[in-house]
Formats: structure tokens, sequence, C-alpha cells
């Protein structure tokens, strides 16, 4: 009708389908699913009960078919017992047919029932087709006054009855378990989502000064407790990344701000008094702070550009004991300080001006700590490239190890220029063996102090 149909417009513009939430959809899914699996689960139900009490109906004609079989072959049909033909339980007419087709013996028929006529000699649970009610079992039986047919008709109306019966009772059981497992499903979807709510509300109120904070992990270890501690997780990093960041800042700022004050300083008495600004001053002090600050902008530019792109250096062939050779001859020490070296001449695919970083990063921290010897070597191995830097300092403590190739990572508490650097030479190492494929590790050295192992791959023949 009109009005119907303005209703579902209405509903569907108030509420459409896009609209639903999950516990609805969930409920609909359920509801959809088992009224499937009830309908087709009823049906071949029936289907099996009619056909059992069929066989049912026919065993009983069957057997008194085998009775009065039994019973004929010694005895005429005019004499044969009574008792096998009154209807009783399923069967409920009883026919005795000569060959000439004529009523030899019947059963009394209640009602009215169309001849039983069978469409064979033998015949089990054929359907009379003018009473739908019947069905009819014959048998050709030889007997002493001659052959013979006895027809045996079962009354099929309780089993019809039954069948009504129990499809009534599905039809109304049905749409019961249907509603109660769609309100079921409503009730637990929503339940779980509670859970589910508690963590979104949780997290919508944690800010950037609220990191510390953490949702609530429900007891049970189901899926809404494991989104739980992987929030959790997720809000640790973001506040570890957070509390990195404020560090980098803090550290960075500290770090331009020496120099650039050493170097603002000069400039000011060069301004003010230029009698007492001369060539050494500018060589000694202005120059080495300004190249101080310009290394460490470049290294923050590449830690930056890494971050933002991962980076990337062009591939070709290098010698790696060459890269070695080079950084070793830059590289400027105390005289107290021996560096020692054994190159073995060794060839990998990478790019040779930031390899030469690595190892002068790496000989510069080694000659930083050390105490009186620095080596650096190139290997061969089956495995890879190798190059170490050992030294005779004080060594890095193993819960360290890893935290050293971190940003602005020092060990001391003090930050003076000769105590360890800006913190970012160990951290451009590993993101430039990365870029290889290689790995870079810390371990003990025999001479006391820290070894420093570069691994890199091997070019592919």
């Amino acid at each position: 009708m009109r009005w119907q149909r303005r209703v579902r417009e209405r509903l569907a513009v108030l509420w459409p389908p896009s609209r639903w939430g999950l516990r609805v959809r969930s409920a609909l899914v359920a509801a959809a699913v088992i009224t499937v699996v009830l309908g087709f689960g009823a049906t071949l139900m029936l289907w099996l009960l009619l056909r059992s009490m069929f066989d049912t109906v026919d065993s009983a004609a069957v057997a008194r078919l085998d009775d009065i079989a039994a019973q004929l072959r010694t005895t005429p049909p005019e004499t044969a017992s009574a008792a096998l033909f009154e209807p009783n339980g399923y069967v409920v007419i009883v026919e005795i047919v000569g060959r000439s087709g004529r009523v030899l013996r019947s059963s009394e028929r209640s009602g009215s029932h169309p001849p039983l006529i069978p469409a064979a000699e033998t015949v089990v649970g054929q359907s009379l087709c003018c009473d739908s009610d019947l069905r009819l079992s014959a048998r050709r039986v030889d007997s002493p006054s001659g052959p013979v047919t006895v027809m045996v008709a079962g009354n099929t109306q309780p089993v019809e009855d039954a069948m009504g019966e129990v499809a009534l009772a599905l039809a109304i059981g049905t749409p019961v378990v249907v509603a109660v497992a769609a309100g079921a499903t409503y009730a637990l979807v929503g339940r779980s989502l509670l859970s589910v709510e508690t963590i979104r509300s949780r997290v919508a109120g944690i800010g950037s000064t609220g990191l510390a904070e953490r949702v609530p992990v429900p007891s049970a270890r189901d899926e809404v407790a494991r989104l739980a501690v992987t929030m959790n997780e997720m809000l640790g990093r973001i506040q570890a990344g957070h509390l990195a960041q404020r560090r980098f800042l803090s550290d960075a700022s500290h770090e331009l701000r020496s120099p650039l004050a050493t170097v603002l300083s000069g400039l000011e008495l060069a301004r003010d008094h230029p009698g007492a600004f001369d060539t050494e001053l500018a060589a000694r002090t202005l120059l080495p702070e300004a190249e101080r600050m310009r290394y460490l902008i470049d290294d923050l530019l590449m830690l930056a550009a890494a971050d933002e792109n991962g980076l990337t250096v062009p591939v070709t062939d290098v010698d790696l004991d060459d890269v070695a050779a080079i950084a070793l001859e830059a590289t400027r020490h105390p005289a107290d300080v021996t560096l020692a070296r054994q190159f073995n001449p060794v060839r990998v695919r990478g790019d040779a001006r930031s390899l030469t970083r690595v190892a002068r990063n790496l000989l510069g921290n080694a000659i930083t700590h050390t105490t009186s010897i620095v080596t650096i070597r190139t290997v061969r191995t089956l495995s890879g490239a190798q190059l170490i830097v050992d030294d005779d300092g004080p060594g890095i403590p193993v819960s360290e190890r890893e935290r050293v190739f971190e940003r602005f990572v020092r060990l001391q508490d003090d930050r003076g220029r000769d105590s360890g650097g800006a913190g970012l030479g160990l951290a451009i190492v590993a993101e430039i063996v990365a870029a290889h494929g290689g790995t870079v590790t810390i371990e003990d050295s025999p001479y006391g102090g820290a070894r420093v192992l570069v691994k890199l791959p091997l070019p592919q023949a």
C-alpha cells in the first residue's frame, strides 16, 4: 500500500543501511544465517520424518501381507482367519481378488474408499491416485483354490496429521529462535563493543602532554584485550618518539649554541676592537668552531633526510681497504696515541664517500676514548666484508651497546667538547651501514676497550 511504501522510504532516509552499526549488522547476519540453517534443517528433518513414517505404514502392510500369504498357501480365502482382515493400526483395508478380478474376501470398510487395483503383481507402498490417504501393498499368492492377489491398504492420514503438527511447531518456533539469536548477538556484540568504546574514549582524552597514560586492558584475553595491549604499545612508542624529539631539539640547540656563541664573540671582538683581532684567532678559534658547526648541521640534515625518505647511497664497486686507508690518513690524533693498521684487500658494493665517513667516525670515536692505541682492519670472510676498529679505552658496557647508536647519546654525564663530541657519529654510522645492507655491532676488544665491527655483504657474482 501507499502508506507502507512511504514508511519504508522514510525509514531508509532516517536510518540507511550505511549507518547501521556493528551491533545491528551482526544481529541481522546472525538472524539470516540461523534462518537459512533452520530452514534447511527443518526441510531435511520433515523429509526424513515423512519417509520414516511412510516406511512404518508400509512395514505394517507388508507384515499383514506376510501373515495372510502364509495362511493362504494352505487355506482357501473363504476360510482364512477373520482376524487377518480386521483393520488395526495403520492397516485399514484388506482384500483378496481372484484371477477373474472378483473380490473373494474383504475387510469391512469404514468410509468411502476407491477399489484397490494393484499396478503389478508385487507392490509395496503404492499411493492410490484416487485417495491420497491410502498406500497399497499387494502380492500374488498361490492358494488351494488357485492364484489370488492379496491387497493391503495402509492409512497415511495419521502421518499427515503428525507432519502438520511438526511443521506448525517449526513454523512457530523458528521465528522465536531467530529473534532470540539476533537479540543475543546484539547484546553480546554490544557488551564486547563497550570495552572498545572505553578504549576509544580513553585514547580520545590523551593529549600530547598525557602520553604516559594507558588504556585499560580487559581481563578476558580476547581480541579486544589484544587491541588494548597493542594500543598501549603504540602509545609507548609515541611517547618514546615524543621524548626523543624533545631531547633531540634540546641537544641540537645546545650543540649549536656553543660554537655559534664563540663565532659571535669573535665577530663582536673584530667589530669593537679591530686591533685585537688577528689571523691566529680566526685560524685557531673561529674557523674550528665554524667547521664544527658545519659538520653538526650536515649530520643533522643527513639524519633528517634518512628519517623522511630513508638513506639512499649510489652503488659502485668500492675497495674497502682503500677507503679505510684514506680515512686513516685524514684522521688527526694526539702524539701519544698509536694508530695501527692491517688492510686485507676486499671489495664491496656501495658509496666510497659514505663508507669513508663510516671509517672516519669510528676512528674519531676510538681516538677520543682510547688510552694509547687504536687499530683499524679490513677482513674478507666467507660471509662478507668486515671493517674492525679496536681501542684500549674504558670500553662500552653491554647494556649500552645498542643505545650508543641513538642520536645525541653519550655515556659521559658532562657535555664537554673532549668527552665524545655531539653524540651523532655512531648514529650516522648505523644509518650508512644499514643503507649498504650491513650491520654494525660493538664487542669487547682484545686490548681491553671496545671493538666496533662493521659487516658488509660481498658483491654477488
